[in-house]
C-alpha cells in the first residue's frame, strides 16, 4: 500500500499520542510542523503540529478523552460525549478539532473523526476534507488492521491521480502533477481567500517532491493510462475522449454527481454516465472537473470553519485566526520584498 512508505516511527509523535485514549484505527500528523514547507510556514521547529485521530466509537473515545484531557475542550465539554459526537458527525466535514493545545512541550491541534465517516470521504469525496489531507504526504503514527480503511486510503490516492490527469495537458512534469494533486482539496476553499497564504500549494510541493514520489510512484507505474518516464520526471497521458471518459467513470461518486449537476440542464434529468460522456468530449473537460471539486470543497470548508468557532471556543478561535492571518501577511511581505 502506497501510504505505508510514509509511516513514521518518530518517538516524539508517539509520546504525544500516549496522552490520548488508545482506541485509534488511524492516527496521522500532517502540515508544516511535519514536512518542511517554504514561505511563511518554513519555521518547522516552532510550527504547530496537526494531528487527525480516527476512532471506531467516537462517544466512547470522547468520554475517555474528557476524563484525561478535560481542558482541551471548549464550553461544549459540559454537554458530554454524546452531544460532542453529534456535533462532530453531523456538522461540517465530520471532524471535531481541539486547537492550540500544549502537549509534551509542543503546541498541537488534533481532529477526531469516525472511521466510517473517513472511509466514506476517502471513497466518495463527500467533503474532501480529511481525504484531501491524506492526498499529501503525512506521517502515519498508528494504524490498525482495518482492511476497509486501508483499501479506502489506497483508492483515495488513485482517485487523486485520475482527477489531476483530467485537469492536465497531454504531457507534463511530476511537479505539475503533484501541484495539481495537492491543490485538489483547496479548490473553492474560502480559506484560500482569507486566512491562508495564496502560494500554499507550491510551498507544500516544492520541498517535498521526493515524498510525493514515494506516495504516488507505484500508482503511476501501475496505471495503464500513463507513460511514466521516471528518469526524466515526465508523464504522458491519453487525452482522447475515450481516455477521458474512462477516467471520468472512475471518479469518486460525489464528484461525478457534482459534475452532473453542473452540466445537466434543468428539466433534462440525464443520468450521470450520459453527462460524463458529454464532458469527455468537451475541450473544457478539466475546468468542469475543477468546478465539481469546488462545489464539494466550498460548502464543507465553510461549515467546518464555522463549527470550529464552537469546538475551539471564541478565545482560541480568535488566537488561531490571528495566527493564520499573520502567516498570510508574512507570505505577502515575502512576495513584495
Amino acid at each position: 500500500m502506497a501510504l505505508q512508505a510514509l509511516q513514521s516511527s518518530g518517538v516524539a509523535f508517539r509520546k504525544i499520542l500516549s496522552h490520548f485514549p488508545e482506541e485509534l484505527s488511524l492516527a496521522f500528523a500532517y502540515g508544516s510542523g511535519v514536512y518542511r514547507q517554504v514561505g511563511p510556514s518554513s519555521d518547522q521547529k516552532n510550527a504547530m503540529l496537526d494531528f487527525v485521530f480516527t476512532v471506531d466509537d467516537p462517544v466512547a473515545w470522547h468520554s475517555k478523552n474528557l476524563k484525561k484531557n478535560w481542558n482541551h475542550y471548549s464550553f461544549l465539554k459540559v454537554l458530554g460525549p454524546k452531544i460532542i459526537t453529534t456535533i462532530q458527525n453531523n456538522y461540517g466535514a465530520g471532524v471535531y478539532y481541539n486547537p492550540l493545545v500544549m502537549c509534551d512541550g509542543r503546541l498541537i491541534k488534533y481532529g477526531v473523526i469516525s472511521t466510517n465517516i473517513l472511509i466514506e470521504d476517502l471513497l466518495n469525496w463527500n467533503s474532501l476534507y480529511v481525504a484531501g489531507r491524506l492526498q499529501k504526504p503525512v506521517k502515519i503514527i498508528a494504524m490498525n488492521e482495518n482492511v476497509a480503511l486501508r483499501s479506502a486510503l489506497d483508492k483515495n490516492l488513485k482517485s487523486a491521480v485520475t482527477t489531476a490527469f483530467l485537469m492536465l495537458p497531454e504531457s507534463f512534469s511530476e511537479e505539475d502533477l503533484f501541484i495539481e494533486i495537492a491543490g485538489l482539496s483547496y479548490s473553492g476553499d474560502f480559506r484560500m481567500v482569507v486566512g491562508e497564504d495564496k502560494t500554499k500549494v507550491l510551498n507544500i510541493v516544492k520541498p517535498n517532491i521526493a515524498h510525493f514520489r514515494e506516495l504516488y510512484g507505484n500508482i503511476l507505474q501501475e496505471n495503464p493510462q500513463v507513460v511514466y518516464k521516471i528518469q526524466q520526471g515526465r508523464l504522458e497521458i491519453d487525452k482522447s475522449p475515450e481516455g477521458q471518459f474512462t477516467q471520468l467513470m472512475t471518479l469518486p461518486k460525489t464528484l461525478q454527481q457534482q459534475i452532473n449537476h453542473i452540466m445537466d440542464p434543468p428539466g433534462k434529468n440525464r443520468d450521470v454516465e450520459e453527462t460524463l460522456l458529454q464532458v469527455a468530449h468537451d475541450p473544457d473537460c478539466g475546468e468542469v472537473v475543477r468546478l465539481g471539486l469546488s462545489a464539494i470543497v466550498r460548502p464543507s470548508s465553510m461549515k467546518q470553519s464555522t463549527k470550529g468557532i464552537f469546538t475551539a471556543g471564541v478565545k482560541k478561535s480568535v488566537v488561531y485566526s490571528s495566527l493564520k492571518l499573520h502567516k498570510m501577511w508574512k507570505g505577502w511581505l515575502r512576495k513584495t520584498s
